[in-house]
């Protein structure tokens, strides 16, 4: 952990996961107001005293809003990362230890759906499968299967030619044994990598969701949802879609910051 906080990216990235982790842990305890009571005397109000980030067109309080919301915002791209990378790290990881015209029929399949932008990709199957929290993280999982796919492949490929993995094969070790034990924890790292950086990617698609009526539907504190409610009252007060735009953009760069930290440290060159 000390090699990643030594160069500032690192260091800054780790500073707003751990504001993110508060937020999502104790947000709900810290909100001062409860996020959904409206207080109609205080509508569309700028920051103040009693309403630090200001109100919303109900006179919610926005703080409140956005620390309830992290939950269901951060969750959203860590559950959508996690089955893409469960998913791909599976096609991948078969395709490099099967070889030959199994791993070439997989690849090309894939190559066809790298072809596709993945908000793109996501729109489709979305609104294929509805709109709705548990279809876009499943759509955002799909989109992001194939380019997980082809980074486990090109781990595997790396190191299925080893030592270790060849005196596994030599001892007549099983298939499933040479891969659990041999290739998936030292090919980990470059998807560990991946994953923490496709976090951002997930929670600014998931965002782009919200905001479209296709991802988290009212009365959500999502923060996509939160901009999209807001939009119509910004240029009354731009409080209202600022303040989760930026939430936004913080999450994303804290994850991204971290994520480029951590290949670094996996990367000596890099890191030189």
């Amino acid at each position: 952990m000390s090699e990643l906080i030594r160069t500032p990216p690192g260091a800054v990235g780790a500073l707003l996961l751990a504001l993110i982790i508060v937020a999502v842990l104790f947000g709900p305890l810290l909100a001062p107001y409860d996020p959904q009571t409206f207080y109609t005397t205080v509508r569309l109000q700028g920051p103040s005293a009693d309403h630090w980030l200001g109100t919303d067109q109900f006179g919610r309080d926005l703080l409140s809003r956005l620390l309830h919301g992290s939950r269901a915002t951060i969750a959203f791209g860590l559950g959508a990362t996690g089955l893409g990378v469960c998913a791909g790290s599976l096609i991948g990881v078969s395709a490099g230890v099967a070889g030959g015209w199994v791993d070439s029929i997989i690849m090309r399949t894939l190559d066809g759906l790298l072809a596709v932008p993945d908000l793109l990709f996501t729109l489709l199957i979305v609104t294929m499968l509805g709109g709705g929290t548990g279809h876009a993280m499943l759509a955002v999982a799909v989109a992001f299967t194939p380019g997980m796919a082809r980074i486990a492949r090109s781990s595997v490929l790396s190191i299925r030619e080893r030592e270790y993995v060849l005196a596994a094969v030599a001892r007549g070790e099983s298939q499933g044994y040479i891969i659990l034990r041999e290739v998936i924890p030292n090919a980990i790292g470059p998807i560990v990598v991946e994953a923490t950086i496709r976090v951002s990617f997930a929670i600014m698609i998931g965002a782009t969701l919200g905001f479209l009526g296709l991802g988290a539907q009212p009365p959500s504190t999502e923060w996509g949802l939160m901009v999209a409610e807001a939009r119509q009252f910004m240029f009354r007060s731009p409080w209202g879609v600022a303040v989760p735009g930026l939430a936004i953009a913080v999450a994303a760069l804290g994850f991204n910051l971290f994520g480029d930290a951590l290949r670094d440290s996996f990367d000596p060159r890099r890191r030189r």
